[in-house]
């Protein structure tokens, strides 16, 4: 009797798991990942180096491009008095490096030419940031994928820096900054995208403040480089930092894994599910259990996922992105305008003294976006941050410098913070077949808010300081636009444009998943 019923309680079971309804791959995805273990952290730490380098590619040139410190060889010719070697011989000076090796200007004979000769290369980098930005952003999300596209644009940065050192003149060497600029303009994208899209809602803030201190500690190793090669070509500097690039981009296409996200909207579940496997051992019998319940391929491709023209067709859309653009150019403004700010108050803000003040936001951050909503965290911090530039302009009118260089480190901190609540906010608000686009139109805003501080600067030369009440209004005023925004505090990350809208319902009635 018993084994009569064997097959017919089989064959229940067989009818049940046919007739079950696909599950959530966003359900299984929370579940999976509901822990924070190792193997994610070192995925996170692999790929937020991506802005270690980046970081390095940038400021760069405060060491290679530096016009070198000279001394007088002929005195007959030439008294310390004299500060203009164009006005003497070539033979009556020379360089306290000795050898002309030791900077781009003293190496290409630049010590006489004009201003915008020898800031060329750098506006060429940035130009090609610009143009690389625009040009990443016409890629599609569904192309290559997060890891595909962070590879080849390390591997494209590296390389290009490599070259360098073989560059004969001015002209070539603007030339390869300028590729430099192209191919390193979406790294931090990539990176901040991948690392948010393979960790669960709860781990979200903390782990996508990573490549943020990265990046901070980036431009910090500087320092440490130059002084190992202090005695050696600026070339070197150029290798000291490509090198380890091209063998850490190396490393992403081997080891770093693809956002199983991505793979899911492209209707890969087995690679999604194999990835999820790899990145939490722990859950693999849960997730063999469950893989099987997901849409199959030809469901998801039936069912549209979205593309870069539903964000301007779609108003709710195309809204957020326009007021996230205009919260993050009145933020690039504040960040942006701090040098050339202090300048008017006659205080220099090293680089180490920047770090001190950038580091704690990676702390506090994950606190506030834990704690509090996105929306109000936003606008408080951009009034507040807005106030501090105020109160800088007055104080530094009534000649207290000091107290002002204060509100106006308070001012600096406040836009950091603001651009780490912008960015997660940001990727928690549109869907992943369009979450790449959206992030770059993040950072084409902040790049456009901190190209306007020197204008806004010039203008106001001749009253002390008015940029600063320029910028604490801007700002103040900007970011009231937040409260055009959803709240997504909790919020799971969609992967559609049609899950989105589902979602921003769910949200207004209490509830948070995809």
């Amino acid at each position: 009797m018993a084994d009569s019923s064997a097959p017919f309680l089989t064959h229940l079971e067989d009818d049940e798991e046919e007739t079950s309804p696909p599950l959530n791959f966003d359900k299984i995805f929370e579940q999976s990942l509901s822990d924070f273990n190792l193997s994610q952290f070192l995925q996170v730490i692999l790929v937020g180096l991506a802005l270690t380098f980046d970081a390095q590619q940038i400021f760069i040139t405060v060491l290679t491009d530096a016009y070198p410190t000279w001394h007088c060889v002929d005195h007959t010719l030439c008294t310390p008095a004299t500060t203009d070697i164009c006005k003497l011989p070539r033979s009556a000076w020379d360089w306290d490096c000795g050898f002309k090796g030791k900077s781009v200007i003293s190496e290409f004979d630049l010590e006489c030419s004009s201003s915008f000769l020898r800031s060329f290369p750098t506006s060429a980098f940035y130009m090609g940031s610009i143009v690389g930005g625009v040009f990443m952003a016409m890629i599609l999300d569904g192309f290559l994928g997060r890891k595909q596209l962070l590879f080849y644009t390390t591997l494209a940065m590296s390389l290009t820096g490599i070259s360098i050192f073989f560059s004969t003149s001015i002209w070539t060497y603007a030339f390869l900054k300028f590729a430099i600029g192209v191919a390193r303009s979406q790294t931090g994208t990539y990176a901040f995208n991948l690392i948010g899209e393979r960790v669960s809602t709860k781990w979200r803030p903390r782990a996508t403040m990573v490549p943020f201190t990265l990046f901070v500690l980036g431009f910090m190793s500087l320092s440490g480089i130059a002084f190992l090669v202090r005695h050696a070509s600026w070339r070197f500097i150029y290798l000291c930092t490509s090198v380890p690039a091209a063998i850490h981009s190396i490393l992403i296409y081997f080891f770093a894994l693809e956002s199983p996200r991505w793979l899911h909207v492209q209707g890969n579940n087995k690679e999604a599910i194999e990835v999820l496997k790899r990145i939490s051992p722990g859950k693999r019998g849960y997730l063999e259990t469950v893989s099987s319940r997901l849409r199959s391929k030809e469901t998801i491709e039936q069912s549209p996922s979205g593309s870069i023209m539903d964000l301007f067709i779609r108003r709710w859309a195309f809204r957020r992105i326009v007021v996230v653009m205009i919260i993050t150019f009145g933020l690039g403004m504040m960040y942006d305008g701090v040098p050339l700010a202090v300048r008017d108050i006659k205080i220099l803000l090293s680089e180490a003294l920047n770090a001190m003040v950038e580091l704690p936001t990676f702390v506090i951050t994950p606190i506030l976006l834990e704690k509090f909503n996105r929306r109000s965290s936003v606008l408080v911090n951009c009034l507040v941050g807005g106030a501090l530039k105020v109160f800088c302009f007055v104080l530094t009118t009534l000649g207290r410098t000091n107290m002002a260089f204060v509100f106006e480190l308070g001012s600096f901190f406040c836009a950091r913070i603001g651009f780490n609540l912008t960015a997660v906010y940001l990727i928690e608000m549109f869907p992943t077949c369009v979450r790449n686009f959206a992030t770059t139109m993040l950072r084409q805003a902040l790049v456009i808010g901190g190209a306007c501080c020197p204008i806004i600067a010039s203008v106001g030369r001749n009253v002390p300081s008015i940029s600063f009440a320029v910028f604490g209004f801007v700002v103040s005023g900007l970011g009231i636009f937040a409260l055009l925004l959803p709240e997504t505090k909790g919020a799971s990350l969609c992967d559609t444009m049609d899950e989105q809208e589902q979602s921003d319902q769910a949200l207004k009635t209490g509830h948070v998943s995809c």
